[in-house]
């Protein structure tokens, strides 16, 4: 018995305990309806929970012998005497969730031309025409974007190119690419190039550049043909035709998992939620990104931006995504990326790396744009806001403007602060905030500052909408929750 004594506590200990015995860690609620809360911590661990529960809870009368008790214990919302190392464990997940920092940036976007045979009617760089060469990139731009993309830090680098429609300035990609392997034999980081295009100028000698350099495509892909062809309008009326014929070339000279395709949803998208999905499907894609509308160029100038309702692309985004569930428990394997992306914030310890969904912002310390012209922006939004007449997040210019100048800048590091969305009015109390990010140039384009009124925020209601919805589905929804967590 004395041997027993010595290695276990005696019985009273383990009586039902109440009272204020338990502190509280950092935790914020919200109602997921009329009964139930989601709870969180700082690292997004998260709980959703009967409504008497939260009330005890924070009252420090939940019974310490309880099963919830022991569900906030092991997440880390609560501590006791028994939890020597939470604190420690909590920092240690709390700093993996961070991590994203630690790597300083890595995207770097060359605009290699502003020129474009396309018309989109949401196009957010304000095109130009095919005869405009004065808004090409020259090569001494492109050395000098080259030699201050490898001032970065970053043991990784993705060079992207962007347009306009960046083919149309082949000469400069290839000049830029040539310049970054000559440079990486000394640097030897891990390197990655992109070229974003809409395929229609696609040749064979664009494919055979492509192969022998590695170089992924990236393309747009509305839906189906009419959606497709009414949304990116270009002389001939031939966009989707140009488009998936690019996509079947571009596999078949570089693989199929080397070509990935991003849909715009406008308002003509709305009442076809499921028929952009089985395009998707149909053209051999296993995910789609369901994007909304963004609030610069010709979506501003068209009208677009301002009757555009997010509550409208919220009923769009439920839809499709329900109709992606159906398609995985009908046997068909599709993936949507923006839940992805959330559920892996909601369900494991490791951040994502998507820009839009960070906090700090994105902006600079993950991306940087250098434009055709040589000006240096915080972000792609940045330079479309830019082309709009707004300069607000143009952080330098090429050849002139030291990188260490440029990151340091107030104009860079003010908005970064303002992103900074555990200190950020009405952020800072909200139970989704782990999973959400901050886009300082969003609301300074929608509301004329960078941090922005989150009850009428666009941003916010989407993010918002988006998660409580997931969250919804994981409790409430077995064989969807099954779904959704295969693709974390």
């Amino acid at each position: 018995m004395s041997g027993l004594k010595a290695a276990f506590r005696p019985r009273s200990h383990f009586n039902a305990r109440s009272g204020n015995r338990y502190s509280l860690l950092p935790l914020r609620f919200l109602a997921l309806d009329d009964s139930r809360y989601i709870v969180t911590n700082l690292v997004g661990e998260h709980l959703v929970l009967p409504r008497e529960t939260v009330h005890a809870l924070v009252r420090h009368e939940l019974p310490m012998n309880s099963a919830a008790y022991a569900e906030l214990k092991a997440s880390h919302f609560v501590v006791d005497a028994d939890s020597a190392v939470a604190l420690d464990l909590l920092a240690l997940k709390y700093r993996t969730k961070q991590a994203f920092l630690s790597q300083f940036t890595s995207l770097f976007m060359f605009v290699t031309t502003l020129r474009c045979e396309h018309s989109c009617r949401y196009c957010q760089v304000s095109r130009q025409s095919e005869s405009k060469h004065e808004f090409d990139m020259t090569v001494e731009t492109a050395k000098a974007a080259v030699d201050f993309m490898f001032k970065s830090p970053s043991p990784s680098l993705k060079v992207e190119f962007q347009g306009g429609e960046s083919l149309l300035n082949f000469e400069i990609v290839k000049h830029i690419v040539a310049r970054v392997e000559e440079r990486n034999l000394q640097e030897r980081r891990a390197v990655e190039f992109v070229i974003a295009t809409n395929l229609a100028p696609l040749s064979e000698e664009h494919l055979r550049f492509c192969a022998d350099h590695h170089i992924l495509i990236s393309t747009s892909l509305d839906g189906p043909e009419s959606l497709h062809n009414f949304n990116r309008p270009k002389k001939g009326k031939d966009s989707y035709a140009l488009a998936v014929d690019g996509i079947r070339r571009a596999r078949a000279a570089l693989g199929k998992d080397r070509v990935s395709a991003l849909m715009t949803t406008t308002e003509a998208s709305f009442e076809r939620p499921k028929e952009i999905v089985d395009e998707y499907v149909a053209q051999g894609f296993d995910s789609i990104f369901l994007r909304s509308i963004s609030p610069y160029g010709f979506a501003v100038k068209t009208g677009q931006a301002s009757r555009y309702q997010m509550a409208a692309w919220l009923d769009f985004y439920k839809t499709a995504l329900s109709h992606i569930i159906d398609l995985n428990l009908r046997g068909v394997p599709f993936r949507e990326e923006f839940a992805s992306l959330i559920l892996r914030k909601i369900l494991t310890p490791w951040p994502t790396g998507y820009v839009d969904l960070q906090s700090p912002a994105g902006i600079g310390i993950s991306a940087l744009v250098f434009n055709y012209d040589g000006a240096i922006y915080a972000s792609d939004e940045s330079r479309m806001l830019a082309e709009m007449g707004d300069q607000t997040f143009r952080l330098g210019t090429l050849g002139i403007d030291e990188f260490e100048t440029v990151m340091t800048s107030d104009r860079l590091l003010q908005p970064l602060l303002d992103s900074m969305s555990e200190g950020v009015p009405m952020c800072s109390d909200c139970a989704l905030q782990p999973y959400c990010g901050a886009d300082p140039v969003h609301h300074h384009a929608t509301q004329g500052n960078s941090v922005g009124f989150k009850p009428t925020s666009s941003y916010c209601q989407k993010t918002m909408g988006v998660v409580r919805h997931l969250i919804g589905l994981l409790e409430d929804d077995p064989a969807a929750a099954h779904v959704l967590r295969g693709w974390v």
